[in-house]
């Protein structure tokens, strides 16, 4: 970056500066908790040799010492993110189950779970397509999530998620169980190559739902894609231009066939793709339960809560994080292990 042509090819400079921030950050965190690991022993001597005054500062201690706590809790689970795609944005998907409107209510909610963790968490959110149920709820959304390591944590998701609940939409009052499914894609960068034939790709243009009156969309500016080896559809209507929906489309397409590609080099079935299975009974990887009682259960790692209005307003870094530290793909054999 100190070279005198360095911005003579912008492009290049970019890209340098970009892999320089994400060193940057990489290890911010653990020379700022270095430096406030060595205040301790100061202030605990303070606190010591300051007698009856000693009470504020002792209790100044303790408070750096939650603070440290928290801290290097997040730079334990930093150090689980070294797969190569974990710094990439996320490409999330909520496909609704069998069910009818039961299972579209309960995509629905799941949508609305995953935005509030990504404001929660400080990421941007781009919805690239909702497709609304017969009569409530979606049958399917996309969104993108862009922020530091959003892959990385969001991909912990990838599955068949369960709920338990009385049903709104029965008059009798029964418990109905839903499914949907939730798959995650990290999305690709240029320094990615994946080349796709012409003749390989259907693009379908439609025009894209709106509210309807002066905002009603009078263009078909929406975009389907399908690749027809591998049947992978990809669809977007965020924008009103058919053109960036296109190159948008594009994106979301390749990283789902890279995705797919990196997949059936794995030797391990049940990761990504595989762990995801149907959209039903014995594939799911966490549950909710309204009634009778209130829980919250991954069944990968036992992690468990009976906060359910925590969780549904985004509060799943607890299940993440207990994924992480269990192995998930990419993590157990990218973890950097923090020692003493």
């Amino acid at each position: 970056m100190a070279d005198a042509g360095f911005w003579e090819d912008q492009v290049a400079a970019q890209k340098v500066i970009s892999e320089s921030n994400k060193l940057k950050q990489s290890i911010q965190g653990v020379v700022e908790f270095t430096t406030s690991l060595e205040d301790v022993p100061v202030m605990l001597e303070l606190a010591e040799e300051s007698g009856d005054e000693g009470l504020e500062y002792e209790k100044e201690l303790l408070s750096s010492v939650d603070e440290l706590s928290e801290r290097i809790e997040r730079l334990e689970i930093m150090a689980f993110l070294g797969g190569e795609l974990d710094p990439n944005p996320a490409i999330l998907t909520i496909h609704a189950g069998a069910g009818g409107t039961e299972s579209c209510d309960w995509a629905d909610m799941l949508f609305r779970l995953y935005t509030r963790w990504a404001e929660r968490s400080g990421f941007k959110i781009e919805i690239q397509d909702v497709q609304t149920g017969e009569e409530a709820g979606i049958s399917k959304a996309t969104i993108r999530i862009d922020g530091p390591y959003a892959y990385g944590h969001i991909k912990a998701e990838r599955g068949v998620h369960r709920l338990v609940r009385i049903s709104p939409f029965d008059s009798n009052k029964k418990r109905h169980t839903s499914f949907s499914s939730v798959d995650v894609v990290a999305e690709i960068t240029d320094e990615i190559d994946i080349e796709l034939n012409d003749e390989e790709i259907r693009v379908d243009t439609y025009r894209a739902s709106g509210k309807g009156g002066q905002h009603v969309n009078k263009t078909d500016s929406a975009v389907r894609m399908t690749h027809l080896p591998t049947g992978i559809v990809v669809t977007c209507q965020n924008e009103r231009s058919q053109m960036k929906n296109r190159a948008t489309a594009m994106k979301t397409l390749k990283s789902r066939i890279y995705e797919k590609r990196q997949d059936e080099k794995r030797t391990e079935m049940e990761k990504f793709y595989g762990e995801k299975g149907e959209i039903g009974w014995g594939n799911q990887i966490r549950s909710y339960v309204f009634q009778p009682y209130q829980m919250v259960k991954d069944l990968r790692t036992g992690t468990e809560t009976s906060n359910i209005q925590e969780v549904m307003d985004g509060g799943i870094d607890d299940f993440i994080h207990s994924w992480l530290r269990a192995g998930g793909p990419s993590s157990r054999q990218n973890a950097v292990v923090l020692k003493d």
